[in-house]
């Protein structure tokens, strides 16, 4: 059966929902696409705000992360801890920051 959406998700997306001892997502393929489509759109649409802050905020690259993450947890209806943390990261990737491996 032809796909129609061909867009490829990440291994590092795809283990956000690959519970330990386990090989496949617990999301179906469908929802993971649209879940990961939509953290991939908000970390390019949040490139210029993040680093426009940091640069008018003389912060470092890491501060504007963690602001950032903290951003997108105040509103855990859109998307979970875990994907606001994988967005951030992904946000440092587009920005050729460093990825944090925490920002607690």
């Amino acid at each position: 059966m032809y796909e129609e959406n061909q867009s490829s998700v990440p291994e590092s997306f795809m283990m956000l929902y690959v519970k330990q001892g386990q090989y496949k997502p617990s999301l179906p393929r469908h929802e993971l696409t649209q879940r990961y489509e939509l953290c991939e759109d908000m970390a390019m649409m949040l490139m210029d705000t993040v680093s426009t802050q940091q640069f008018q905020l003389g912060i470092t690259e890491t501060d504007a992360l963690a602001k950032c993450w903290h951003g997108l947890l105040e509103t855990p209806l859109l998307i979970n801890s875990d994907e606001a943390f994988w967005v951030v990261c992904r946000l440092a990737e587009l920005l050729s920051w460093p990825i944090p491996e925490s920002l607690e």
